[in-house]
């Protein structure tokens, strides 16, 4: 059964930093994409930024350029989400997700993050809030 579990959400006051890890396990971790998305009270879900298969492609939306790292470690099937410069307006529930369908590039949204529409194996999501 593939199984994507998220860790390391909490609190933080503006200005702080998380990192997120998202544990895989079940499948081919090593062969797909993997995004990070996030998803705030009464808003859509929208994609935070992307890593391809190798990790050599990395894709962010405009608004965490600069503040924001993915990285991922194919051999411990883990992908992370290192978070700095926390703003009030990062506090969302923070989503990994896997996307079978690409690998050498990913899909990409018109805002530069990934395209939730093309990623089908999703964790349950942690919280992240930031206190201004």
């Amino acid at each position: 059964q593939v199984q994507l579990v998220e860790s390391g959400g909490g609190s933080v006051q503006a200005g702080g930093s998380l990192r997120l890890s998202c544990a895989a396990s079940g499948y081919t971790f090593s062969s797909y994409c993997l995004g990070w998305f996030r998803q705030a009270p009464g808003k859509e879900r929208e994609g935070v930024g992307a890593i391809s298969a190798g990790g050599t492609r990395v894709y962010y939306v405009d608004s965490v350029k600069g503040r924001f790292k993915i990285s991922r470690d194919n051999a411990k099937n883990t992908l992370y989400l290192q978070m700095s410069s926390l703003q009030p307006e990062d506090s969302a529930t923070y989503y990994c997700a896997a996307s079978p369908r690409f690998g050498v590039t990913c899909s990409r949204d018109q805002r530069g993050g990934p395209l939730v529409a093309d990623y089908d194996i999703w964790g349950q999501g942690i919280r992240v809030t930031v206190s201004s």
